[in-house]
């Protein structure tokens, strides 16, 4: 065709259709499928993290807790099951906690309205509950001195525990005798306070 502004190349073959790349024609298909390549790529990192997120807890759950359950739903019945019992758990300790520190104030106090030279002694079961309060600094081999004096009048130590209460020491001796009614407490006791006091 004469004057027409067409290429050659469209002029040769005038039965075909030629599209023409234009700047900004595919730009929505383009950016539609990236969006969906991100999404799914996004989705993947989070299946990963909340995979990785179900094993660091299944392996700080005990067994007994997660055998035999393989869904993330059950390992998560698990999990509040094992809080719920590690909670029960604290508050029993904390029950326990609580009659120790009375008991420990009711012995002191005890130890305290004895007029024996910080020593008292009392029959409890199978034998004798020997409490020696001390100050803050004991002397060297107190203890060696009451253990002695009870070997040699025939008690069988079966325990001994020191705690510290207000501004000394409190040592609760349980004896083992195999009659109760042949020792004398009031005896004894006296003998401990000399043991304990050999300088008084």
């Amino acid at each position: 065709m004469e004057g027409s502004n067409l290429p050659k190349n469209m002029e040769k073959s005038p039965g075909k259709r030629v599209l023409l790349n234009t700047p900004g024609n595919n730009d929505g298909n383009t950016s539609g499928d990236d969006r969906k390549i991100i999404r799914r790529e996004m989705e993947k990192q989070r299946r990963q993290e909340m995979a990785n997120l179900n094993a660091s807890l299944r392996s700080l759950l005990p067994i007994e807790y997660i055998k035999g359950k393989r869904s993330i739903s059950d390992h998560m019945h698990g999990a509040v099951n094992y809080i719920n019992d590690l909670q029960m758990k604290i508050q029993d300790l904390g029950t326990k906690r609580d009659e120790l520190r009375k008991q420990s104030n009711i012995s002191a106090s005890q130890l305290d309205s004895t007029s024996t030279g910080g020593v008292t002694v009392s029959p409890c079961f199978g034998g004798v509950e020997i409490l020696v309060r001390t100050g803050s600094r004991e002397e060297a081999g107190l203890l060696s001195r009451v253990m002695e004096l009870l070997l040699e009048e025939g008690l069988s130590v079966v325990s001994c525990v020191s705690t510290k209460v207000n501004e000394g020491l409190l040592h609760t001796i349980n004896c083992k005798v195999a009659d109760p009614s042949c020792v004398d407490l009031s005896m004894l006791q006296q003998k401990l306070v000399d043991a304990v006091n050999p300088f008084s």
